[in-house]
């Protein structure tokens, strides 16, 4: 498909400043130092890839913006001197400024050395351009030119705003033949801290590699799973932190692309997790969530936001999919990503950042995680997004590793 869907362009408008920011970053860690002509390979591979496009808006009303090939990209970055591990997410978090999915370019490639020994590679894209999974699959390709699923040609500008209204105007009104839809609740009130109040990152970040086998012995155990075990500690990680609700809402991504494409191929699902949940409990309580994904308000079509300017469909769509907590499982990496060429990798990491989040312009969500798995190791990435709380987010991931008999290694 080279026309935007409705989650592009929802990532498209947070972009532009009508929601919270958000890019994906993929980030590789070495024991030994990536060569600038491997960076440069792999830079290439990526610039003539799928990551290398752009969005070309249209003039005809209805018709969805489309997908061009562009080829841009910014230069693979190098910095000059090595940074102490510890400033390893601070410069990683740094690495989301000036991507630009319209003018492009819309991804960066960069690397730096580790003043203790080591590399870090990290390739960061707007959400616009693709998902976790789709991220994965364009780094796959570019290290080892797995093949991809062909783009589909789409209908001209007028077709397609023909396609568009037709669906959003015979959808309304089956809709409206069952009475009006009760008015979108917008997400509940955040306290916003007012921008002279935090001093530093709006957002904390923790990455920590835990042993899949213990990882797993503890989920079976519960009688859970990776992934249950995986939303109990984030959940935990929420109480832990201050959190004063009884129930906690959590938004679970789920992967709906049957080939695979970089796009952003996902939908959207809920659970409400209490504090008598375990691991069980949440198995069972997702199973049935991944069966009722989140949809538009009374039966509208959700096309509809692709047709009305884009203050209105920010305004209706505000708060879509944000829930008290994020718990994205990205799910088990390509072996390929096991090596940077012949420098084999010692961590592999995937997250989202949130590139020019202002402390006035929180989201609901507190607290994000992503899970993936890459040979031996489970790899939990955890991004805070409460300036107001006082522990970090390794501590708080420390506390709940702990509570369910785990231990891991900390980036």
């Amino acid at each position: 498909m080279n026309r935007l869907s409705v989650v592009d362009e929802m990532f498209l408008r947070a972009h532009r400043g009508m929601g919270t920011p958000i890019a994906l970053q993929g980030l590789w860690r070495t024991a030994d130092p990536v060569d600038r002509e491997l960076l440069d390979r792999i830079h290439e591979a990526l610039r003539v890839g799928p990551l290398g496009r752009r969005v070309v808006r249209t003039r005809v009303p209805g018709a969805r913006p489309r997908w061009q090939a562009t080829g841009w990209a910014h230069p693979a970055a190098v910095t000059d001197r090595a940074i102490p591990t510890a400033a390893l997410l601070d410069w990683a978090d740094a690495q989301g400024e000036n991507l630009d999915p319209e003018i492009g370019p819309g991804w960066r490639l960069s690397a730096t050395e580790l003043a203790e020994g080591g590399c870090v590679m990290s390739l960061t894209c707007s959400h616009a351009l693709a998902d976790g999974r789709a991220l994965t699959l364009a780094i796959d390709h570019a290290l080892t030119g797995t093949p991809l699923a062909a783009s589909v040609a789409g209908h001209t500008d007028w077709a397609d705003a023909r396609k568009q209204w037709a669906t959003v105007i015979g959808g309304t009104a089956r809709a409206l033949r069952r009475g009006l839809p009760p008015r979108p609740v917008p997400p509940d009130d955040r306290k916003m801290l007012p921008t002279n109040t935090i001093s530093g990152a709006v957002t904390r970040s923790a990455i920590i590699q835990v042993s899949a086998l213990e990882w797993n012995r503890v989920a079976v155990a519960n009688d859970g799973t990776a992934n249950s075990l995986f939303v109990q500690l984030i959940a935990n990680m929420l109480w832990d932190s201050g959190f004063q609700e009884s129930t906690i809402a959590a938004s679970l991504p789920v992967d709906t692309r049957d080939e695979p494409r970089v796009d952003n191929d996902m939908a959207m699902t809920e659970i409400a997790i209490t504090r008598s949940d375990t691991p069980s409990t949440l198995r069972r309580r997702a199973r049935a969530a991944y069966e009722h994904r989140m949809t538009s308000p009374g039966g509208i079509p959700e096309e509809l936001l692709q047709v009305i300017p884009d203050r209105w469909a920010a305004a209706l769509a505000k708060g879509a999919g944000e829930r008290d907590i994020l718990c994205s499982n990205i799910g088990t990496l390509p072996d390929s990503l096991l090596s940077l060429g012949p420098h084999p990798c010692t961590g592999v990491a995937a997250r989202a950042i949130h590139p020019g989040l202002r402390p006035d312009q929180l989201p609901r969500t507190r607290i994000s995680g992503y899970l993936t798995r890459i040979a031996d190791n489970y790899t939990l990435s955890v991004v805070s997004l409460d300036p107001d709380v006082a522990q970090s987010p390794s501590a708080l991931a420390e506390k709940a590793l702990a509570d369910l008999g785990l231990r891991g290694t900390f980036w």
